[in-house]
């Protein structure tokens, strides 16, 4: 929000957590925001949005018609469009939780683990990096995008769905991303479902942290095995998203 912004404020389409940081900016300066998300936004979700002073409109099944939606009221309206994840500024801040991660930890860890969805996380996480650490991109398997795209050469549209697509529910690898992981990421595994929402139950119940299914991925690749640690190494999982209700998490 660094650029000027009209009379009719900012406008971005999001799974939840990219709506609630541009709200969370907007009201500290004082402008309108309007956040479109899809049907599969959680409830927790669209109440912060809304306490946060946004106005919300949930349309289409997925993030990507939520976005097509928001992409034609910014026509009408002239709003300042900010994207969820495939925008330098978003990668930028993505990248100083690497940074902090650098900082906090005493130095660089062997590996990172990291959930993608649209990238935007990845990418600035990637981008700090580079290869001083083995950045491992983790997804659902229902939501395979960066997967499917490095099988494919290219970025291509894939079908989302499953536990994590409220968070992780881009069907296509955001253009940003696609170049900083194919620089500075070596792997793209995928999880499947009943081990996500193991590790989000695991969390919770173990460490009391009710964290979305997206941030469980991290956690779910070590207890399942789909990334092996080795004795010697250090890791760090990147546990991102918290905007959920834990009467969910039983």
């Amino acid at each position: 929000l660094s650029h000027p912004i009209p009379d009719t404020g900012v406008i971005v389409a999001s799974g939840g957590n990219a709506g609630i940081a541009t709200a969370a900016a907007a009201r500290e300066l004082g402008v309108r925001c309007e956040v479109f998300v899809p049907t599969v936004c959680s409830p927790a979700k669209q109440a912060r949005l809304r306490e946060l002073g946004a106005d919300v409109v949930v349309t289409g099944a997925v993030y990507a018609e939520a976005l097509e939606a928001c992409l034609t009221r910014q026509q009408q309206t002239g709003a300042l469009l900010t994207h969820a994840y495939d925008q330098p500024e978003v990668v930028t801040g993505a990248g100083t939780l690497a940074c902090e991660i650098e900082e906090q930890g005493g130095g660089v860890p062997g590996a990172v683990l990291v959930s993608v969805g649209g990238g935007g996380l990845i990418a600035g996480v990637a981008a700090w990096f580079e290869d001083r650490s083995r950045v491992i991109a983790l997804e659902p398997e229902l939501a395979p995008t960066l997967y499917r795209a490095r099988e494919a050469g290219q970025p291509i549209d894939v079908a989302v769905s499953g536990v994590a697509a409220d968070s992780l529910g881009a069907k296509r690898i955001g253009s940003l991303s696609w170049e900083l992981t194919q620089r500075w990421v070596p792997q793209s595994l995928l999880l499947p479902d009943a081990a996500i929402r193991d590790a989000q139950l695991w969390l919770w119940r173990q460490m009391k942290l009710a964290v979305e299914a997206a941030a469980a991925l991290p956690l779910a690749a070590l207890h399942s095995g789909v990334f092996p640690i080795r004795a010697d190494d250090t890791v760090a999982l990147i546990v991102c998203g918290a905007n959920v209700d834990p009467s969910s998490l039983g």
